[in-house]
């Protein structure tokens, strides 16, 4: 692709779908007249049928399927990024499966403390636990990222807690993506892009009497990341009674690669001399950004008009082949078999991910009453390959590509619900009233690889020393590890929603959930709104949550061997019930449980709304993945216990308490012109602090001298300094006849890459990035555009020399918009 790369963006194709952008917070933004304001109806964060956006007592945002087409970057969660003032999607490198399933934030909290549905139902998790040291270390998520934009009519985010009307998860607040009905129409939409970038980094100098250079700072000028992606839509007519839309997305991504230039010394000295290797290797060794992405993507959404109501369905598929690099072993590392990569080698982990889904219900009134009743059905997998790799303790014949194993997730969900209202004489409005059941059934489990991958084969290093098992960068899961572990779930609620006053709003919710591992639990929420004037507006809420443990979090586990001075330990990620973390002290997880208070202002001028919502969540209990558990003393007190060769591990833990602060700020103006075009203003502010004020221990480890601790310095600021302090946005929209402009500036505050002690912290400074895309209507059907995301080719800061030794990973892992600079892309689509 990369010699086909000039001719593509000459004839770059783009689209520009739709309409003016159609980001909206409230209804006014779009700049639509007042009928079309009036259809500005959400579903999400209330119970009331036809309830406009602009009237609710929390903040909801509408990001219409537009806004998500406009984007460059065609993933979800990066448009979403850009698109909402307090969401966050960092992209990590070198972080194995993580690299492949990238989770997302909410008001700086953990990617798991946010709730996804897909029309008003909950969504399956990913099968992944984020294990390594990345923002949501711990947290097994929703990957947004199996949902195609072409499949999306709309994503409504419901910007408060909401554990009370949607269950367990809804701390940060509620996703709700809502799928595309069409009974007629289409789109296909044809796009390619690439990174065209420029970026410096500094680098350290070889070692003494080294025979070659190091440039010092290296710069570099990279054209790679060619992405090509074909979607589209189609709508079909179910004889006036219905639709069925059917959506598609093929991608194929190559990777990216953003890593230092390696300086170290690469091959065994010959004869007390370096190799002369050394002068000719090339030492941008590292697959150090974006993966290699290859994807498949169908939705098929269906809604048709049966006896008294309406049956609906949807059924997706998804599978994504990725390939992302481990660290690079050098020829010399006593990790390579010289026999086998006699220049080392780059270990590649590929997992393929398969996820699906599919659900039926059936809607329907009955004299007062709405009812509703579905079925859903979710699954997710992630099977890993590794590539280009060695087990070391095989020897020579080592194979170089293991089937490591992989785990899945599935969830069943059963759903009924009533609506109806009843007058009470002294409210201004009949008291809408919602109850229903859920009752879900999840299931996680874990399958072995092949023995080769995990086995130790008895050969030793040159100085007779034994060597780790399994294949090198990521050791297959073990028969021992295999789990297949499963819980239900029942809960019932009940939602009052009524206009008190001719000015105030008024909703109170209350559920009851009961789990079969942990045990029961109750949520309220109580909001109000108070409109002062058609123009000003007042809202608040207070409300209690939680979040189950995942069976992720309790059930997770892998073991690899290391030799410590000689003798080999197994190293585990234990689930909290193993005898062995019963020893150190684990025990059943809770759940998470939290507070959240929010309070608001509303304001209307003209063709201006401003939005300003502060908050304030304290969650006790937090769910996280203790530190690894490896010192002497813990391996002593493991052997005293009967747990012989144990060289210690992790566990997951219940017991950090954090606050969090913040406040959120959107604004949108529409102008139109008669003799210069449409203009559409969105601004939006996120200033956010959390507080770790509790950090868990148990009384085993208390008990040694000294007591290592279970979550230290780094998860610590992680949590509290690893998500930008303050993000601001303002998003342009021109339209005039057939030519359209957008224009996106994306400001990041500071953040802070925690080290082992304050000399080794390093703070990311603020940045802003720049996207542009211009659009024209060839014809009515046919579209075309051309844009840049992130225009000036901004960077995070880069590491210094002390922070990057092997000069691999020059760019920090918390960086809130990645390390892969400037994308140019085209698009061209064709409605029909």
């Amino acid at each position: 692709m990369r010699n086909f790369k000039p001719a593509a963006l000459t004839l770059a194709l783009a689209t520009a779908l739709g309409a003016p952008y159609a980001w909206a917070q409230q209804a006014a933004d779009t700049g639509a007249s007042e009928e079309q304001k009036i259809e500005q109806i959400v579903v999400t964060g209330t119970r009331v049928a036809g309830r406009s956006v602009s009237d609710t007592a929390v903040p909801i945002d509408i990001v219409g399927a537009d806004a998500l087409e406009r984007a460059g970057n065609t993933e979800l969660n990066q448009a979403l990024s850009v698109a909402l003032p307090s969401f966050n999607f960092p992209r990590p490198g070198l972080a194995d499966g993580t690299d492949t399933i990238r989770p997302a934030t909410l008001r700086g909290l953990s990617p798991d403390q946010s709730l996804v549905l897909v029309n008003s139902k909950r969504r399956h998790a990913a099968s992944l636990v984020n294990v390594n040291g990345t923002v949501g270390r711990g947290a097994s998520a929703v990957d947004l990222n199996t949902i195609p934009t072409a499949a999306i009519s709309s994503v409504e985010v419901l910007r408060d807690g909401a554990s009370a009307q949607y269950g367990s998860d809804a701390i940060a607040g509620v996703l709700n993506v809502r799928l595309r009905e069409a009974s007629e129409g289409g789109n296909f939409t044809a796009s390619y892009g690439y990174r065209d970038t420029n970026y410096s980094t500094p680098t350290d100098t070889p070692p003494a009497g080294a025979t070659w250079s190091a440039p010092n700072p290296i710069s570099r000028s990279v054209s790679d990341g060619e992405t090509v992606t074909f979607s589209g839509w189609k709508g079909f007519d179910l004889a006036g009674q219905g639709y069925v839309t059917v959506s598609a997305e093929y991608k194929d991504a190559e990777r990216t690669e953003r890593g230092g230039w390696d300086f170290r010394q690469q091959y065994p000295l010959v004869n007390g001399a370096f190799d002369p290797r050394e002068q000719e290797i090339n030492r941008f060794n590292a697959w150090y950004g974006e993966p290699q992405i290859e994807q498949l993507t169908l939705f098929v959404n269906t809604g048709i008009d049966i006896g008294p109501g309406k049956f609906y369905s949807w059924l997706s598929y998804q599978d994504r082949a990725a390939k992302s690099g481990g660290f690079y072993r050098r020829a010399l590392d006593d990790r390579n078999v010289i026999e086998v990569h006699p220049d080392g080698f780059l270990p590649i982990i590929a997992p393929d991910v398969t996820d699906t889904s599919s659900a039926i219900g059936y809607e329907w009134d009955s004299g007062d009453w709405s009812f509703d009743t579905s079925l859903v059905y979710g699954f997710n997998q992630m099977e890993f390959t590794i590539e280009n790799t060695v087990n070391r303790s095989i020897g020579p014949s080592s194979k170089t590509e293991f089937d490591a194993g992989g785990f899945n997730y599935d969830q069943l969900v059963g759903n009924f619900s009533a609506v109806t209202s009843f007058d009470v004489a002294a409210l201004a409005s009949p008291v809408n009233i919602a109850m229903g059941a859920e009752w879900r059934r999840e299931n996680y489990s874990i399958f072995a690889g092949e023995p080769d991958s995990y086995r130790n084969g008895g050969v030793l290093l040159p100085n007779g020393s034994p060597t780790q098992s399994g294949a090198q960068v990521f050791p297959g899961f073990r028969p021992a590890n295999q789990v297949n572990e499963h819980r239900t779930a029942v809960g019932v609620f009940v939602d009052l929603e009524a206009n008190l006053t001719d000015q105030m709003l008024g909703s109170v919710a209350v559920r009851a959930e009961d789990y079969s591992d942990f045990g029961s639990n109750l949520t309220g929420k109580l909001a109000l709104r108070y409109d002062i004037s058609d123009s000003f507006a007042l809202r608040g809420s207070v409300q209690n949550g939680f979040r189950a443990p995942s069976l992720q979090q309790q059930f997770f586990t892998s073991t690899s061997t290391n030799f410590i001075n000689g003798v080999p330990f197994d190293i585990t990620t234990f689930p909290v019930n193993d005898p062995v973390a019963v020893a150190l002290g684990a025990k059943p997880l809770d759940a998470e449980e939290s507070t959240n208070f929010s309070i608001g202002t509303v304001l209307r001028l003209g063709d201006v709304s401003i939005t300003i919502d502060g908050y304030r969540i304290d969650i006790d209990d937090r769910i996280v993945l203790s530190e690894n558990l490896t010192a002497a003393n813990v391996r002593d007190y493991l052997s005293d216990q009967g747990f012989i060769g144990i060289g210690g591990g992790r566990f997951f833990i219940n017991g950090v308490d954090t606050e969090t602060t913040g406040v959120d700020v959107v604004v949108n103006w529409n102008l139109p012109t008669v003799a210069s075009g449409d203009f559409d203003l969105t601004l939006v502010a996120n200033v956010n602090s959390t507080d770790v004020t509790a950090v868990p221990q148990t009384a085993e480890l208390a008990a040694l001298d000294p007591a290592p601790e279970l979550f230290g310095r780094i998860n610590v600021l992680t949590f509290e300094e690893g998500t930008p302090k303050n993000k601001l946005g303002a998003i342009v929209n021109w339209t005039m006849e057939n030519l359209g402009v957008t224009l996106r500036a994306t400001r990041y505050g500071e953040v802070l890459t925690p080290g082992t002690s304050a000399e080794r912290d390093f703070t990311l400074s603020a940045k802003t990035l720049v996207d542009l895309e211009g659009r024209i209507d060839i014809t009515d059907n046919w579209r075309l555009a051309v844009g840049m995301d992130n225009l000036f080719d901004q960077y995070p800061d880069a590491f210094p020399v002390v922070l990057n030794g092997t000069g691999n990973t020059p760019f920090s892992n918390y960086s809130p918009f990645g390390r892969s600079g400037r994308l140019v892309y085209g698009k061209v689509s064709y409605n029909f």
